[in-house]
């Protein structure tokens, strides 16, 4: 098992709780995550950045 740190570019939703879920998908497609954070928010262009720690399987 390998960790891997990873960025990523979210568009913004219209709910909290539809924003945890695309990023949570969004993360599930590059391994398991182990944490998140939203790290940066572009409001002209409606998207959020997401820097994550996950692991894969090797």
């Amino acid at each position: 098992m390998t960790t891997h740190f990873i960025t990523a570019e979210i568009d913004l939703q219209e709910t909290p709780v539809q924003l945890q879920q695309e990023i949570e998908a969004k993360l599930e497609q590059e391994g398991e995550p182990l944490r998140w954070a939203v790290t940066q928010v572009d409001k002209e262009q409606q998207t959020a950045t997401v820097e994550a720690i996950v692991t894969k399987e090797n």
